[in-house]
């Protein structure tokens, strides 16, 4: 199903406008995605495995649960929306801390203009491993990986095809901030 969603200006400030996800990405229009990265107390970081049927970086390991806020939605509650979609965990919106917005705007070969504003929060994952359902068009798999783990496959990126590579410096802030948070 195509989304119908909100166009924002290039510093993210809604325009009042909306249009179907397909249009926004042929057309490169701006918008609000949610990232949520889980984590444990015992420091690991739950890693998504994106979908092989994913248009852009398929089977590349990425953010925990990530989507498109719907027209009219608020960002807290795209997130909380997103992430019982995607891995069926139910949680709240005060489990949400944001820790920043990040900019991502890239062009694909096979079309595809992603001008999106990642509006990126943390919770702690509260519950094991196998209680998570997975969206399978959507995910192809779920693991756990401590902190240390994440850094040394992140910094062999370029040559392990184990993450989008361009994203590295957005993952590494990623682990400070839950570092912090540990």
């Amino acid at each position: 199903m195509d989304e119908i969603i909100d166009i924002v200006t290039e510093n993210g400030a809604p325009t009042g406008q909306t249009e179907l996800k397909s249009i926004v990405h042929k057309k490169g229009y701006f918008h609000h995605t949610a990232h949520i990265w889980l984590y444990t107390k015992q420091g690991e970081v739950l890693l998504q495995q994106r979908a092989a049927s994913k248009a852009i970086h398929p089977l590349l390991w990425d953010v925990s649960v990530a989507g498109h806020i719907d027209a009219g939605e608020t960002i807290k509650s795209g997130a909380v929306r997103e992430i019982k979609e995607e891995i069926g965990l139910n949680i709240n919106e005060s489990d949400l801390q944001k820790i920043g917005v990040f900019k991502c705007f890239k062009s694909y070969p096979n079309g595809i203009i992603d001008n999106e504003f990642h509006n990126t929060f943390l919770a702690e994952l509260k519950v094991p491993l196998s209680a998570l359902k997975y969206q399978n068009d959507e995910v192809e798999a779920l693991k756990l990986v401590s902190l240390n783990t994440f850094k040394i496959l992140l910094n062999a990126s370029e040559t392990n095809s184990h993450f989008v590579s361009t994203n590295k410096a957005y993952y590494l802030k990623i682990i400070k901030a839950i570092k912090k948070k540990l």
